[in-house]
């Protein structure tokens, strides 16, 4: 690890000082991704902006019909929520499903979308609700805030302060977990919002995606049967020794099923079983 400068800003607007007076400081809240970088030698900030103690950061509450959660907020916190688990209880089981204890303790909301891992759970939470992303300077839609691997529509010097998502008539979450890092090899988010179905994806692709064929199929009919037979394209997915792009195409498949069966409480088990040979044909 690199020697840098540790800072504790005073609130957003100290904290949007300084990574304008410094381009090569960078934020810290819970640090999942930004640590283990640094340890590896693969980044080299000049200064740590530590924001997880801000205020401003914090809170879980329903606003205008929306739930509003801060960036700060912890994923164990959004998982505990009692405001969570009733308006959107999906929200709070994908919540629980993050990592492991240690991550769910240290993980946050903003970090994990601010990062936009391919392989992250929330993003497709926030694509699939329809999420307003607010920052200390402007509002963005979900479906324009991810951008690209690893990539958003912030700027430099812009920090997500809150994150309000659409309360959903049902959803569905589903993920077919990576053995080791718990991360998604596939996973689907489900959500009938009042004007139409939203489907994303996560895990599959270099960006979380909505699944449009997906979203078309259960408009007209909202089942597990509507989707049985809607293929995710692999063309673009990932392909790594994981596994290839035509296994997570068909992982997507059979998620998007799951998570639709989970939406009609059809399916009651919180988490995807790692071993899914059984099902859907995948082998």
């Amino acid at each position: 690890m690199y020697a840098f400068r540790y800072c504790r800003p005073h609130d957003v607007a100290d904290a949007v000082a300084r990574l304008r007076a410094d381009s090569e400081a960078k934020l810290l809240a819970g640090g999942m991704t930004l640590i283990p970088s640094m340890k590896y030698r693969l980044a080299a900030p000049s200064a740590l902006l530590d924001i997880g103690r801000l205020a401003q950061l914090q809170g879980i509450a329903e606003v205008d019909g929306r739930l509003a959660i801060g960036a700060g907020v912890r994923h164990v916190e959004v998982a505990g929520s009692r405001v969570v688990q009733e308006r959107i209880p999906e929200l709070a089981v994908l919540a629980g499903a993050i990592g492991d204890p240690q991550v769910r303790n240290r993980g946050t909301l903003g970090g994990a979308l601010a990062n936009n891992d391919p392989a992250a759970d929330y993003p497709a939470a926030a694509l699939a609700l329809a999420a307003q992303v607010i920052t200390d300077r402007r509002t963005l839609a979900a479906d324009e805030f991810f951008v690209d691997l690893f990539t958003t529509a912030l700027e430099p010097d812009e920090i997500v302060v809150r994150v309000s998502f659409a309360v959903p008539k049902r959803a569905g979450y589903a993920k077919f977990r990576h053995p080791a890092s718990g991360y998604a090899m596939a996973g689907v988010f489900v959500a009938e919002l009042d004007d139409g179905i939203r489907v994303a994806v996560t895990g599959a692709g270099p960006c979380v995606f909505r699944h449009g064929a997906a979203e078309q199929a259960l408009a007209r009919e909202f089942s597990t049967a509507a989707v049985a037979d809607i293929d995710c394209p692999a063309d673009g997915l990932n392909a790594d020794f994981h596994a290839p792009a035509a296994y997570r195409a068909q992982l997507v498949k059979v998620m998007t099923a799951e998570a639709v069966g989970r939406a009609l409480g059809a399916m009651t088990e919180r988490n995807v079983a790692p071993d899914a040979s059984s099902r859907g044909g995948i082998r």
